[in-house]
């Protein structure tokens, strides 16, 4: 067998708090609604883990797709409003279904919606970590989408495999799921049978050679194996296993049994709100380094501060996200910054004892903290 793969299943079997991420197209019918019967083929695997005492956190798709059919919709609409407005209908759709069948078992369901703010922002990613647990807590499965009826496209996740990724962070969870139509990575198109299933991936040395396509069967989703990979990514870094296989082996999957593809951790659990900056965040500018602010920030892991700034780019506010670029335009780290953009510029290049000498006391203080701080370079 391959080498540490009884290690990586046992990661499988003795997760104790799950996420599972399922996509539209293994909820939906062809035409686009919603299929009672797929809803409680997986609801009955989340079922039977709740009664082995194993919490579970749902991120699900499908509400864009649910809504569909209902506003006379033959597709996937383009445009973001009239996305949003499928989302609208088909989220009230989606959650009444998962309540209806979890009801079954005497479970409850809570619904979460999240935004990209709700988890790169401090004080909103702590409340949505404290929400999902009092659900586990209180026996609720929390079932998760994006907020797409408030969300714009800057500020997306794009599909609900990142979002899995981040949440599965975010709870400290033990296993990441994502469950799709097709049952897990393929060293070329699944289609073909020279194809073969890649059953582990013990780091990217792995997937060199590998194609991955983009695309999704069904044409209901956005996620097709790119986001997939890139999910699994985020999580395997920061200490998570995952396993990536189709929904109708999704009891199989949880079971630790040989089903998709297995990406083995390899990192370790990093502080919450870095691993946030670094993959949930879209930068809101820019702030350009001198060579030594570059040197203290990347190799001496020092905060920011206004003599190393040379330049400001975009309409940030204090807590924003932004990028930290060196002389050659090149992004070295990501970081909260605690100034909006236009009180910048006439802060460049001044020591902080200078500046709260002249401007007062909340002006000495660091640019971008190195707390709230990720290096990007790789």
């Amino acid at each position: 067998m391959h080498s540490g793969a009884d290690a990586a299943r046992e990661d499988v079997t003795s997760a104790r708090r799950i996420v599972v991420k399922v996509g539209s197209s293994s909820l939906t019918t062809a035409q686009g609604g919603l299929d009672p019967d797929r809803v409680d083929v997986l609801v009955d695997v989340i079922a039977a883990k709740r009664a082995e005492g194993i919490e579970v956190v749902l991120v699900s798709s499908g509400a864009i797709a649910a809504g569909l059919a209902p506003l006379g919709l033959a597709r996937r609409p383009r445009d973001l409003a009239t996305q949003q407005a499928a989302a609208s209908v088909g989220q009230g759709l989606l959650v009444a279904r998962y309540t209806a069948s979890f009801a079954r078992y005497g479970l409850r369901v809570g619904q979460v919606l999240l935004t990209v703010d709700d988890v790169t922002r401090r004080a909103h990613y702590r409340n949505a970590y404290n929400t999902l647990d009092k659900l586990l807590a209180m026996g609720a499965v929390p079932v998760v989408n994006e907020n797409d009826t408030v969300a714009t496209e800057e500020i997306r996740f794009g599909d609900n495999d990142r979002l899995a990724a981040l949440v599965a962070h975010v709870v400290h969870a033990d296993l990441l799921v994502l469950l799709s139509d097709v049952d897990g990575l393929y060293d070329g198109d699944p289609a073909k049978p020279t194809s073969s299933r890649v059953p582990f991936v013990t780091g990217p040395a792995d997937l060199e050679g590998i194609e991955i396509g983009k695309a999704g069967k069904s044409g209901v989703g956005t996620g097709g194996m790119v986001t997939k990979v890139e999910a699994a990514g985020i999580a395997t870094s920061a200490g998570i296993p995952v396993v990536l296989t189709a929904t109708r082996f999704a009891s199989d999957a949880l079971a630790g049994k040989d089903t998709g593809t297995l990406f083995h951790r390899t990192g370790v659990r990093t502080a919450d709100r870095l691993l946030w900056l670094a993959h949930a965040s879209t930068a809101r500018g820019r702030l350009a380094l001198d060579p030594g602010a570059v040197r203290a920030v990347v190799e001496r892991r020092s905060s920011l501060l206004p003599a190393g700034i040379t330049g400001v780019q975009g309409g940030f506010v204090a807590g924003d996200p932004v990028d930290l670029v060196d002389e050659n335009g090149h992004i070295v780290a990501r970081g909260l910054v605690n100034f909006d953009a236009k009180e910048l510029p006439g802060l460049l290049g001044r020591s902080t004892r200078d500046l709260a000498r002249e401007l007062g006391p909340a002006y000495e203080r660091e640019v971008v903290h190195r707390d709230d701080l990720v290096l990007l370079r790789r």
